[in-house]
């Protein structure tokens, strides 16, 4: 009688360390269930800064607090100051944002003052100087990562900078090559803890395309956010094409977080006028919204910021219909 009683107490503790293996899977299942669907679940308003040098400050724009808000400098690029003919410098960054009012202890205040403000850098962009192609142009790929390490150091400390943004637009190199410097670039300064997020901007056009796909590919684990150049189609976009486009690029950045983008410098995309928050509105109900954002406040500052507004209102309503 002993020994069976002794079996059945066996028995139960079996039963109930079967059950507990259960319940611990079926809580990671769950866990990796809301892992899954977390990296499309986010609050974002991008907005780039500082190009056009007329005058726009942090301070000028509307923040909402109910969003995560990123500004991003534009632009920090290898080239020499001299505005004829610029020439590459191997890695070796220099400022060419509006430094008179977009300054290190400006940077300090709007974080300051607003606790969901980030700052990040842009490198790269179209131009430098008086209308020259800013071309990405290494020595070698050590060299290069050697030397932008140490320059992007110096301006992200001085700067209290929190992210890195790749804006890239011509190559004087392969795509192998610029996958290696950028994401050994983007790893170094992650490991570091200098930067907390990284993203890239590329736009549709087979050779940018080719670039950072090979990023991507090769150091997309590395890269937080995809600033893909909507405004960089057709000034006639429609809504259904923009919903397309956004499903291609989604598929080509598999993974990533896609953020919708327009512009307001009137450059081409899907316009407000257009349809461009209709759009955002059916992404967002898709839950397949990370953020919106815009090319540039310089071009806004003159309307008083009216997309900046109703963007960061949609991110916040998008944010408040999370469970």
């Amino acid at each position: 009688m002993a020994s069976f009683s002794n079996l059945i107490a066996k028995l139960f503790l079996l039963l109930q360390i079967i059950t507990s293996l259960l319940s611990i899977s079926s809580f990671k299942t769950v866990l990796s269930s809301l892992h899954d669907a977390a990296p499309n679940s986010t609050d974002l308003f991008r907005e780039y800064i500082g190009a056009e040098f007329n005058g726009v400050k942090f301070s000028d724009v509307p923040i909402n607090q109910h969003v995560d808000f990123h500004f991003i400098l534009s632009f920090a690029i290898d080239y020499t100051t001299t505005s004829n003919s610029p020439s590459p410098t191997n890695g070796h960054f220099n400022i060419f944002w509006d430094t008179d009012n977009l300054t290190p202890s400006q940077v300090t205040s709007i974080k300051q003052n607003h606790n969901n403000v980030k700052v990040a850098l842009s490198l790269g962009g179209d131009s430098v100087g008086d209308g020259y192609y800013a071309y990405f142009n290494p020595s070698s790929v050590d060299s290069w990562v050697s030397n932008a390490v140490s320059s992007l150091t110096n301006i992200i400390q001085r700067y209290n900078l929190d992210g890195i943004d790749i804006d890239y637009e011509h190559f004087d190199a392969d795509p192998e090559t610029f996958a290696e410097c950028i994401g050994r670039l983007l790893t170094t300064l992650k490991t570091n803890g200098l930067i907390s997020f990284a993203s890239i901007a590329p736009f549709d056009d087979d050779q940018v395309q080719s670039h950072y796909q090979a990023l991507w590919q090769k150091y997309g684990h590395v890269i937080d956010y995809v600033n893909f150049q909507f405004y960089a189609y057709d000034a006639g976009t429609t809504v259904s094409q923009f919903l397309g486009y956004y499903e291609t690029q989604s598929e080509k950045y598999k993974g990533g977080k896609i953020l919708a983008s327009m512009a307001t410098d009137g450059s081409g995309g899907l316009s407000p006028q257009n349809g461009f928050f209709r759009a955002c509105t059916t992404l967002r109900a898709q839950g397949k919204l990370p953020g919106i954002f815009i090319w540039s406040a310089d071009d806004s500052m003159a309307n008083g910021f009216p997309y900046e507004k109703r963007s960061q209102s949609l991110m916040a309503a998008t944010k408040s219909q999370l469970p």
